[in-house]
């Protein structure tokens, strides 16, 4: 039986992630011409085309769409696999101080799980840094270990790996109007004061894009910097949240619409995409015994908790 060529899953890794011959061509260091025989590789391969045109750019299919975390998961786990062995990490002589990069959100869902874990190596130290932008150059200047986030402009050489994946949630007082309708509607849900976190303070986003193929618009009564701002303004006034599911892990867990704690939770009344959650981090620290521990230390931390955010849902 012919072998396939493993070659082809980094080609396959870089387009997905790229969406663009183009630019997986100059983040492999190919011609175009060379990466287009790849693409055409990989469609006899996979016996799907993978990317096709939409107008004046590349767009994924729904193969394509579905088999994109796997290809990324797949070259990491290949990467590791033929990485030099090294000595026998003992955790309980390690001394080292990680700083993460994260955002207030995940600190309060899974900082206190991460110590926790992290308990078995004595002498660590784990040092959690504010995030005000999206940016590369605290990990290519050695600033921090881990970048906890969603995937921005981090440039070619940042690798990284999927935690999990989340979804926003509305939220409100707990006996706030809302949590007393037998049923949240778009129009109900655009037609309340909502406060709105963004570190840009950007006054639109997803939610407001399906809200306005709906014909609806929403009142942006507030934009506060960060979540917990949004959950402390939504616990003392009429105004509606809208969060990760993951800030709530810590609360009380409630099937769909429900109490969570001093706040109703309940599911958008539109159709937003889901949030993929990854961790991110320099090549220097690729084959560091120390830096892999913590890499597969926040990995299981953050996979144990997912059903937790999805709702029992597997990652």
């Amino acid at each position: 039986m012919t072998e396939p060529d493993f070659n082809l899953l980094i080609a396959l890794d870089v387009l997905l992630t790229e969406e663009s011959v183009a630019g997986a061509a100059r983040r492999l260091g190919l011609s175009a011409s060379a990466m287009s025989r790849t693409l055409g590789r990989l469609r006899a391969a996979t016996g799907d085309p993978l990317l096709v045109r939409a107008g004046r750019h590349m767009v994924l299919t729904p193969h394509a769409q579905a088999i994109r975390e796997r290809a990324q998961n797949a070259v990491f786990e290949a990467r590791a696999v033929l990485t030099p062995s090294s000595a026998v990490l003992d955790l309980s002589t390690l001394e080292r101080t990680f700083t993460i990069r994260a955002n207030d959100g995940f600190v309060e869902a899974f900082g206190a799980a991460l110590i926790a874990a992290a308990s078995a190596a004595p002498l660590v130290r784990l040092r959690f840094a504010p995030k005000p932008e999206k940016t590369s150059k605290p990990l290519r200047e050695g600033m921090v270990d881990l970048e906890i986030g969603v995937l921005g402009d981090m440039g070619p050489e940042i690798r990284l790996q999927t935690l999990f994946r989340d979804r926003f949630v509305g939220i409100v007082r707990k006996n706030h109007p809302l949590a007393l309708e037998p049923e949240i509607t778009a129009r109900l849900y655009a037609s309340c004061g909502h406060v709105i976190a963004s570190r840009r303070g950007r006054l639109s986003g997803p939610v407001d894009d399906a809200l306005a193929e709906l014909g609806l618009v929403r009142k942006i009564a507030a934009v506060v910097p960060s979540f917990p701002a949004a959950l402390a303004v939504a616990q003392a006034s009429d105004l509606v949240a809208l969060v990760p599911g993951s800030f709530l892990v810590n609360q009380p867990a409630a099937n769909g619409n429900g109490a969570i704690g001093a706040f109703y939770v309940f599911e958008l009344p539109v159709t937003t995409k889901g949030i993929t959650v990854s961790q991110m981090w320099h090549p220097r620290s690729e084959v560091d015994p120390a830096h892999r521990w913590l890499r597969q230390l926040m990995l299981g931390v953050c996979r144990q908790r997912v059903p937790e955010i999805n709702g029992g849902s597997p990652p």
